[in-house]
Protein backbone atom coordinates (compact mmCIF):
# COMPACT_ATOMS: atom_id res chain seq x y z
CA UNK A 1 0.00 0.00 0.00
CA UNK A 2 0.90 3.68 0.12
CA UNK A 3 1.18 3.74 3.64
CA UNK A 4 -0.64 3.36 7.13
CA UNK A 5 -3.06 5.42 5.91
CA UNK A 6 -3.98 3.66 2.76
CA UNK A 7 -3.90 0.07 4.55
CA UNK A 8 -6.37 1.10 7.21
CA UNK A 9 -8.91 2.77 4.34
CA UNK A 10 -8.57 -0.63 2.40
CA UNK A 11 -10.22 -2.81 5.28
CA UNK A 12 -12.58 0.08 5.90
CA UNK A 13 -13.77 0.16 2.82
CA UNK A 14 -13.26 -3.32 1.50
CA UNK A 15 -13.81 -5.59 4.24
CA UNK A 16 -16.16 -3.15 6.11
CA UNK A 17 -17.88 -2.53 2.80
CA UNK A 18 -19.01 -6.44 2.54
CA UNK A 19 -19.45 -7.28 6.01
CA UNK A 20 -20.23 -4.31 8.10
CA UNK A 21 -24.24 -3.71 9.13
CA UNK A 22 -26.92 -1.25 10.28
CA UNK A 23 -26.22 -1.57 13.91
CA UNK A 24 -22.95 -3.32 14.17
CA UNK A 25 -20.62 -1.78 16.14
CA UNK A 26 -17.01 -0.51 15.32
CA UNK A 27 -14.70 -0.42 18.63
CA UNK A 28 -12.07 2.50 18.81
CA UNK A 29 -9.92 3.96 21.34
CA UNK A 30 -9.85 7.90 22.18
CA UNK A 31 -6.19 7.44 21.60
CA UNK A 32 -6.45 7.19 18.05
CA UNK A 33 -4.62 8.71 15.35
CA UNK A 34 -7.29 10.26 12.81
CA UNK A 35 -5.95 7.64 9.95
CA UNK A 36 -7.70 4.99 12.49
CA UNK A 37 -10.51 7.15 12.98
CA UNK A 38 -11.77 9.16 9.93
CA UNK A 39 -12.12 5.84 7.56
CA UNK A 40 -14.37 4.43 10.36
CA UNK A 41 -16.42 7.58 10.53
CA UNK A 42 -16.85 7.67 7.27
CA UNK A 43 -18.09 3.61 7.04
CA UNK A 44 -20.42 4.25 9.70
CA UNK A 45 -22.14 7.13 7.98
CA UNK A 46 -22.37 4.86 5.12
CA UNK A 47 -23.93 1.84 6.40
CA UNK A 48 -25.29 2.77 9.88
CA UNK A 49 -23.20 1.44 11.79
CA UNK A 50 -22.16 2.81 15.42
CA UNK A 51 -18.52 4.25 16.40
CA UNK A 52 -18.10 3.02 20.36
CA UNK A 53 -14.46 4.43 22.45
CA UNK A 54 -12.11 2.94 24.96
CA UNK A 55 -11.91 5.99 26.94
CA UNK A 56 -7.98 7.31 27.83
CA UNK A 57 -7.09 7.68 31.74
CA UNK A 58 -4.77 11.11 32.70
CA UNK A 59 -2.12 8.79 32.86
CA UNK A 60 -2.23 7.68 29.04
CA UNK A 61 -3.15 4.26 29.78
CA UNK A 62 -6.42 2.92 28.15
CA UNK A 63 -9.16 2.48 30.79
CA UNK A 64 -9.20 -1.29 30.41
CA UNK A 65 -11.81 -1.30 32.79
CA UNK A 66 -14.63 -0.27 30.33
CA UNK A 67 -13.25 -3.00 27.97
CA UNK A 68 -16.03 -5.93 29.02
CA UNK A 69 -18.40 -3.52 28.69
CA UNK A 70 -17.92 -2.15 25.50
CA UNK A 71 -17.09 -5.58 23.83
CA UNK A 72 -20.41 -6.54 22.87
CA UNK A 73 -21.61 -9.27 20.40
CA UNK A 74 -22.65 -6.49 18.41
CA UNK A 75 -19.07 -5.12 17.43
CA UNK A 76 -17.62 -6.54 14.54
CA UNK A 77 -14.24 -4.85 14.94
CA UNK A 78 -12.07 -3.04 17.66
CA UNK A 79 -9.09 -1.29 15.51
CA UNK A 80 -6.24 0.41 18.15
CA UNK A 81 -2.74 2.01 18.11
CA UNK A 82 -0.29 -0.69 18.93
CA UNK A 83 2.10 3.05 20.23
CA UNK A 84 0.53 5.87 20.73
CA UNK A 85 1.97 8.24 18.58
CA UNK A 86 1.03 11.54 21.33
CA UNK A 87 1.63 9.63 24.37
CA UNK A 88 4.23 7.20 23.68
CA UNK A 89 1.29 4.67 25.24
CA UNK A 90 2.43 0.54 24.40
CA UNK A 91 -1.12 -0.87 24.37
CA UNK A 92 -1.26 -4.76 25.02
CA UNK A 93 -2.05 -5.98 21.78
CA UNK A 94 -2.27 -9.39 22.57
CA UNK A 95 -4.40 -8.79 25.59
CA UNK A 96 -6.66 -6.72 23.24
CA UNK A 97 -7.10 -9.02 20.42
CA UNK A 98 -7.79 -12.39 22.44
CA UNK A 99 -10.41 -10.14 24.56
CA UNK A 100 -11.97 -8.90 21.24
CA UNK A 101 -11.90 -12.59 19.45
CA UNK A 102 -13.77 -14.01 22.40
CA UNK A 103 -16.88 -12.13 21.32
CA UNK A 104 -16.23 -12.49 17.53
CA UNK A 105 -14.84 -9.31 16.77
CA UNK A 106 -11.74 -8.53 14.41
CA UNK A 107 -8.99 -6.93 15.34
CA UNK A 108 -6.83 -4.14 13.21
CA UNK A 109 -3.69 -2.72 14.82
CA UNK A 110 -2.19 0.33 13.77
CA UNK A 111 1.67 -0.27 13.71
CA UNK A 112 2.98 3.37 12.56
CA UNK A 113 4.80 4.22 15.46
CA UNK A 114 5.88 0.47 16.64
CA UNK A 115 7.04 -1.54 13.50
CA UNK A 116 10.56 0.34 13.34
CA UNK A 117 11.02 0.53 16.87
CA UNK A 118 10.30 -2.92 18.56
CA UNK A 119 9.63 -6.77 17.63
CA UNK A 120 6.32 -7.22 15.84
CA UNK A 121 5.10 -10.93 15.01
CA UNK A 122 1.69 -10.79 14.11
CA UNK A 123 1.35 -14.48 15.56
CA UNK A 124 2.61 -13.43 18.85
CA UNK A 125 0.20 -10.88 18.73
CA UNK A 126 -2.74 -12.25 17.48
CA UNK A 127 -4.41 -9.55 15.29
CA UNK A 128 -6.06 -10.51 12.11
CA UNK A 129 -4.89 -6.83 10.09
CA UNK A 130 -2.01 -4.96 10.97
CA UNK A 131 -0.43 -2.07 8.60
CA UNK A 132 2.42 0.43 8.99
CA UNK A 133 4.38 2.83 6.87
CA UNK A 134 7.82 2.96 5.52
CA UNK A 135 8.70 6.44 6.18
CA UNK A 136 8.70 5.31 9.96
CA UNK A 137 11.47 3.09 9.41
CA UNK A 138 13.87 4.77 7.60
CA UNK A 139 12.19 3.82 4.23
CA UNK A 140 10.93 6.07 1.83
CA UNK A 141 7.50 7.73 1.59
CA UNK A 142 4.55 6.43 -0.66
CA UNK A 143 5.29 2.84 0.32
CA UNK A 144 3.66 0.60 3.42
CA UNK A 145 2.21 -2.83 4.47
CA UNK A 146 -1.56 -4.10 5.68
CA UNK A 147 -0.85 -7.55 6.97
CA UNK A 148 -4.50 -9.11 7.08
CA UNK A 149 -4.73 -13.13 7.63
CA UNK A 150 -5.31 -15.39 4.56
CA UNK A 151 -8.25 -16.82 5.08
CA UNK A 152 -9.72 -12.84 6.14
CA UNK A 153 -8.05 -11.17 3.24
CA UNK A 154 -9.75 -13.89 1.00
CA UNK A 155 -13.15 -13.19 1.90
CA UNK A 156 -12.58 -9.47 1.10
CA UNK A 157 -13.80 -8.19 -2.57
CA UNK A 158 -11.09 -6.40 -4.66
CA UNK A 159 -11.07 -2.77 -3.89
CA UNK A 160 -9.05 -0.82 -6.67
CA UNK A 161 -9.61 -2.35 -10.65
CA UNK A 162 -7.32 -2.49 -13.53
CA UNK A 163 -4.38 -4.69 -14.54
CA UNK A 164 -2.53 -7.01 -12.78
CA UNK A 165 -5.24 -7.99 -9.94
CA UNK A 166 -7.08 -9.85 -12.65
CA UNK A 167 -7.24 -13.75 -13.78
CA UNK A 168 -9.83 -13.01 -16.67
CA UNK A 169 -11.20 -10.14 -18.14
CA UNK A 170 -14.61 -10.04 -20.19
CA UNK A 171 -17.09 -7.24 -21.68
CA UNK A 172 -19.59 -8.33 -19.10
CA UNK A 173 -17.44 -9.71 -15.84
CA UNK A 174 -14.03 -10.03 -14.75
CA UNK A 175 -12.47 -12.85 -12.18
CA UNK A 176 -9.86 -11.86 -9.92
CA UNK A 177 -6.61 -13.21 -8.24
CA UNK A 178 -6.48 -14.02 -4.97
CA UNK A 179 -4.94 -12.28 -2.10
CA UNK A 180 -2.79 -10.21 -2.13
CA UNK A 181 -2.80 -10.04 -5.73
CA UNK A 182 -6.19 -8.52 -5.83
CA UNK A 183 -5.64 -5.73 -4.15
CA UNK A 184 -2.74 -4.66 -6.21
CA UNK A 185 -4.13 -3.17 -9.09
CA UNK A 186 -1.62 -1.39 -11.46
CA UNK A 187 1.77 -0.77 -11.19
CA UNK A 188 2.90 -1.12 -7.83
CA UNK A 189 5.45 1.53 -6.57
CA UNK A 190 8.77 -0.94 -7.48
CA UNK A 191 10.97 1.39 -6.25
CA UNK A 192 9.53 2.03 -2.45
CA UNK A 193 9.29 -1.38 -2.44
CA UNK A 194 12.88 -1.92 -2.72
CA UNK A 195 13.79 0.77 -0.86
CA UNK A 196 11.52 -0.45 1.91
CA UNK A 197 12.85 -4.23 1.65
CA UNK A 198 16.28 -2.45 1.95
CA UNK A 199 15.38 -0.50 5.17
CA UNK A 200 14.20 -3.35 6.91
CA UNK A 201 17.42 -5.23 6.77
CA UNK A 202 18.81 -2.86 8.24
CA UNK A 203 16.97 -2.70 11.00
CA UNK A 204 17.07 -6.43 11.27
CA UNK A 205 20.36 -6.30 11.03
CA UNK A 206 20.65 -3.71 14.13
CA UNK A 207 17.93 -5.93 15.98
CA UNK A 208 14.67 -4.84 17.31
CA UNK A 209 14.95 -5.37 20.90
CA UNK A 210 18.34 -3.31 20.91
CA UNK A 211 16.55 -0.63 19.04
CA UNK A 212 13.48 -0.99 21.68
CA UNK A 213 16.02 -0.57 24.54
CA UNK A 214 17.78 1.97 23.11
CA UNK A 215 15.00 4.13 22.12
CA UNK A 216 12.77 3.22 25.53
CA UNK A 217 16.19 4.79 27.92
CA UNK A 218 16.26 7.82 26.03
CA UNK A 219 12.70 8.38 26.07
CA UNK A 220 12.50 8.00 30.00
CA UNK A 221 15.24 9.86 30.25
CA UNK A 222 13.54 12.82 27.87
CA UNK A 223 10.63 12.69 29.76
CA UNK A 224 12.59 12.50 33.06
CA UNK A 225 14.28 16.12 31.85
CA UNK A 226 11.46 17.88 30.51
CA UNK A 227 9.23 17.37 33.58
CA UNK A 228 11.88 19.08 35.48
CA UNK A 229 11.54 22.14 33.02
CA UNK A 230 9.05 25.22 34.97
CA UNK A 231 5.94 25.25 34.08
CA UNK A 232 6.35 22.20 31.76
CA UNK A 233 3.65 19.32 31.77
CA UNK A 234 4.81 15.13 30.28
CA UNK A 235 2.04 13.38 28.90
CA UNK A 236 1.75 9.85 28.62
CA UNK A 237 2.74 6.89 30.92
CA UNK A 238 6.31 6.59 33.25
CA UNK A 239 6.51 2.95 33.07
CA UNK A 240 7.09 1.77 29.45
CA UNK A 241 6.45 4.06 26.64
CA UNK A 242 7.33 4.57 23.15
CA UNK A 243 10.41 6.47 21.47
CA UNK A 244 8.58 9.69 22.02
CA UNK A 245 7.51 12.31 23.91
CA UNK A 246 4.81 14.60 24.46
CA UNK A 247 4.66 17.76 26.25
CA UNK A 248 3.69 21.19 26.89
CA UNK A 249 5.34 24.25 28.06
CA UNK A 250 2.63 26.87 29.70
CA UNK A 251 4.79 29.64 28.80
CA UNK A 252 4.88 28.98 24.80
CA UNK A 253 2.22 27.53 22.10
CA UNK A 254 3.57 24.33 20.87
CA UNK A 255 4.10 25.93 17.00
CA UNK A 256 5.99 28.87 18.87
CA UNK A 257 8.25 26.72 20.35
CA UNK A 258 9.20 24.18 17.81
CA UNK A 259 9.89 27.49 15.64
CA UNK A 260 12.21 28.77 18.26
CA UNK A 261 13.78 25.72 18.55
CA UNK A 262 14.56 25.06 14.83
CA UNK A 263 16.72 28.10 15.41
CA UNK A 264 18.74 26.00 17.32
CA UNK A 265 18.65 22.77 15.38
CA UNK A 266 16.49 21.15 17.31
CA UNK A 267 13.39 19.49 15.24
CA UNK A 268 10.35 18.87 17.44
CA UNK A 269 6.73 18.86 16.44
CA UNK A 270 4.33 20.85 17.34
CA UNK A 271 0.05 20.83 17.26
CA UNK A 272 -2.41 18.41 17.50
CA UNK A 273 -0.21 15.42 15.93
CA UNK A 274 -3.25 13.87 14.03
CA UNK A 275 -5.30 13.30 17.42
CA UNK A 276 -7.36 15.86 18.28
CA UNK A 277 -10.04 13.89 20.18
CA UNK A 278 -7.12 12.73 22.26
CA UNK A 279 -5.62 16.75 22.30
CA UNK A 280 -9.72 17.74 23.74
CA UNK A 281 -9.28 14.55 26.20
CA UNK A 282 -6.12 15.59 27.87
CA UNK A 283 -7.82 19.65 27.80
CA UNK A 284 -5.05 21.23 25.66
CA UNK A 285 -5.18 22.64 21.88
CA UNK A 286 -1.70 20.81 21.32
CA UNK A 287 1.78 19.30 22.57
CA UNK A 288 4.96 19.30 21.62
CA UNK A 289 6.43 15.87 21.01
CA UNK A 290 10.33 15.17 20.67
CA UNK A 291 10.74 11.96 18.76
CA UNK A 292 13.77 9.60 18.96
CA UNK A 293 15.41 6.42 17.13
CA UNK A 294 18.54 4.38 16.99
CA UNK A 295 21.08 7.56 15.92
CA UNK A 296 20.05 9.60 18.88
CA UNK A 297 21.93 9.88 21.79
CA UNK A 298 21.40 11.10 25.51
CA UNK A 299 24.08 13.77 25.27
CA UNK A 300 21.64 15.34 22.32
CA UNK A 301 18.63 14.98 24.90
CA UNK A 302 20.85 16.97 27.03
CA UNK A 303 21.32 19.58 24.43
CA UNK A 304 17.85 19.64 23.73
CA UNK A 305 17.29 20.68 27.66
CA UNK A 306 19.48 23.27 27.27
CA UNK A 307 18.14 25.10 24.24
CA UNK A 308 14.24 24.40 26.26
CA UNK A 309 15.66 26.00 29.27
CA UNK A 310 16.89 28.92 26.60
CA UNK A 311 12.73 28.49 25.39
CA UNK A 312 11.63 28.83 28.93
CA UNK A 313 13.62 32.07 29.90
CA UNK A 314 12.42 33.63 26.34
CA UNK A 315 8.95 33.02 26.63
CA UNK A 316 8.86 33.77 30.18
Amino acid sequence: TRGTTESINLVAQAWGGKFIREGDVILLTVMEHHSNLVPWQLLAERTGARLRFVPVLDDGILELDQLSSLLTPAVKLFAFTHISNSLGTINPVPELCAKAHAVGALTLVDAAQSAGHMPVDVRELGCDFLAFSGHKMCGPTGIGVLYGRAEVLDSIPPWHGGGEMIVSVALEKSTFKRAPHRFEAGTPNIAGAIGLAAAIDYIEAIGRPAIFEHDSQLAHYAAERISELPGTRVFGPKEERGALVGFVMDAAHPHDLTTFADQYGLAMRGGHHCNQPLMRRLGVSGTTRASFYFYNTMEEIDRMIEILHRAVRFFS
